[in-house]
């Protein structure tokens, strides 16, 4: 099979493992069980070894081939959890070159939002100048805090760990696909780790408008709360991801921690994959106990992705693709700590 043709066939498998529940549908007693893959099929990541986002991004995207976003609105997910240069947040150069790289792949309209955490989201967008670039570029900036009562839509995956559900904003929803942009990093509030899958929690509500109840504090405060982070992806299905590792936080995070240059862009079709990929570069630099214990499909955000079919089940069935001799050592160093 030649590459163009394996890469297409992955980014299908990729896209049909992803599963969506709302209040209204009747859920299953149990989630389903693990996806099974066949011996041979694998699921591609993207790995550029680079110190330089734009040209890391533009080689990450060449690799997948990219040619199913043309016409769609797109709906860009960053991480404007706070302010803070990378990976504390999204680092501008990441962003706008995304942005410009959908725009050449025939994208019809693009829109970028979230959610901070860590500040008010308005004030965190304004400082990552997410406006001026937004009437620079020629896309829509929404500020999820500012969404009104009729904006938001109740979700619930089956056998889930959230006591009311969890709400996400309905035009992230109406978009044609959805992008995610993630960095590489630790969370020291209880997440473990915050690649792609926790980049998510920036799309659900603290407070919905005309309701006082904080789910923030119920995710943040519960045991559950990793697989409770799995279980908001549960909602959607991702037609791209990108993770800066140029810069890593390989303890703390979310906003400062301890840095270290991991000099990787990687980019895929499936969540699961590059967060596992990620947390293997994270212990591979040598990182916090809780990111480094067991297998990495045991980690709670990965193991509770799978249990709800949100992408591959093992590490054999990711694929690292490379271009150049650089990028394929690293990825083979890594490849090494991901089968462990």
């Amino acid at each position: 099979m030649d590459r163009r043709t394996f890469l297409k066939s992955s980014a299908i498998l990729g896209g049909s493992t992803l599963v969506s529940a709302c209040l209204g549908a009747t859920p299953a007693a149990m989630p389903a069980p693990p996806p099974t893959l066949p011996p041979s099929a694998t699921v591609p990541v993207a790995f550029v070894k680079t110190t330089n986002r734009s040209q890391g991004v533009k080689q990450a995207l060449a690799l997948l081939e990219l040619s199913g976003l043309k016409g769609k609105n797109l709906f860009l997910k960053p991480n404007f959890n706070s302010a803070d240069v990378a990976p504390g947040s999204t680092h501008t150069d990441t962003l706008s070159t995304l942005i410009k790289e959908l725009n050449a792949l025939g994208a019809a309209r693009l829109s970028v939002g979230d959610r901070s955490g860590m500040g008010n989201t308005r004030q965190v967008m304004e400082q990552k100048e997410i406006f001026r670039m937004a009437s620079e570029l020629g896309f829509d900036a929404l500020v999820f805090d500012e969404l009104a009562e009729a904006d938001w839509e109740q979700h619930s995956p089956a056998g889930g760990h959230w006591q009311r559900g969890f709400a996400l904003p309905r035009p992230v929803l109406a978009a044609d696909g959805i992008v995610q942009t993630c960095c590489l990093k630790t969370h020291r509030y209880g997440g473990h780790f915050t690649l792609s899958l926790k980049n998510s929690v920036g799309l659900a509500a603290k407070y919905v408008p005309g309701t006082d109840y904080n789910f923030m504090n119920e995710l943040h405060s519960s045991p559950n709360q990793r697989r409770m982070i799995a279980e908001i992806n549960a909602a959607y299905s991702p037609d791209l991801i990108v993770l800066d590792g140029v810069e890593a936080f390989v303890d703390g995070g979310p906003d400062r921690g301890k840095l270290v240059q991991a000099n990787v862009i990687l980019a895929g079709f499936d969540r699961v994959a590059i967060d596992a990929v990620g947390v293997a570069i994270l212990r591979y630099f040598g990182t916090t106990p809780a990111v480094s214990q067991g297998k990495i499909f045991e980690q709670e955000q990965i193991a509770r992705a799978v249990e709800l079919e949100l992408g591959v089940n093992n590490p054999r069935s990711i694929e690292l693709i490379t271009a150049d001799p650089d990028s394929a050592a690293y990825a083979k160093q890594i490849e090494g700590v991901l089968t462990l």
